[in-house]
């Protein structure tokens, strides 16, 4: 095969690729793997991106309506509807060595963000890509993301709803799509966070334990989207 000829191959499998991951269902579903430093593609069958655990919830008097409280001890987003009272989400919380706390706001908020990944991110994991458009099913923002403060920190959905409830985000709060689809309306710019490892309820059964883990395969370069 010529030089030529294979580019042109080489071109019309990512476009192939490409298309799908917009079309495809849950079964088929695309994500990055953190852990083994890989881009793997969900090959298994179900409901993998589907999920919510949220709740109301009797809450500390001390917030106000309208603030958020990330317990990274409780593995829960909570957000003040009244004095007393919250909607709890379960959440992803950041792995040991990317653990923080601090009272930040809502500085911005995006409907199907593009994701881009820190220089940290590229240095322990070169082959990630450089850009995922929003609304990509690969995209590790999921489908809404509130920004926080001047940090690269954000609230957001997710690709891998298996996830909520354990430690594995480089510093973000992640959440179920659907989750993060009922905060988003609710929260507003300048809205008070506070994240903290202050506990407020006793420890959740996660929804995601009862997703089996996917099958899955090692994605090529040429299935990355340019």
């Amino acid at each position: 095969m010529t030089a030529s000829l294979r580019q042109a191959a080489l071109a019309a499998l990512s476009l192939w690729v490409s298309l799908v991951a917009y079309a495809a269902p849950a079964s088929a579903q695309l994500f990055w793997d953190w852990g083994g430093g890989h881009v793997l593609w969900d090959w298994g069958g179900g409901n993998e991106r589907g999920g919510s655990g949220r709740q109301t919830v009797r809450f500390s008097p001390q917030f106000a309506p309208g603030e958020i409280i990330v317990s990274f001890g409780d593995r829960r987003l909570y957000f003040v509807t009244k004095p007393g009272e919250a909607i709890s989400y379960p959440i992803a919380i950041p792995r040991e060595e990317d653990r923080w706390q601090g009272v930040t706001t809502v500085s911005d908020k995006k409907v199907n963000p593009s994701w881009r990944p820190t220089a940290d991110m590229l240095a322990e994991n070169p082959r990630l890509p450089s850009w995922v458009p929003g609304g990509h099913p690969m995209n590790p923002l999921g489908v809404r993301a509130l920004y926080l403060g001047k940090s690269t920190y954000r609230i957001h959905g997710t690709d891998a709803p298996w996830t909520i409830g354990t430690a594995v985000s480089k510093g973000c709060i992640r959440m179920y799509n659907q989750d993060v689809l009922d905060l988003y309306p609710r929260a507003q710019l300048g809205a008070k966070v506070t994240v903290t490892w202050q506990q407020f309820g006793a420890p959740q059964e996660f929804p995601s334990a009862a997703y089996a883990r996917p099958r899955l395969r090692e994605m090529q370069h040429s299935d990355i989207p340019p």
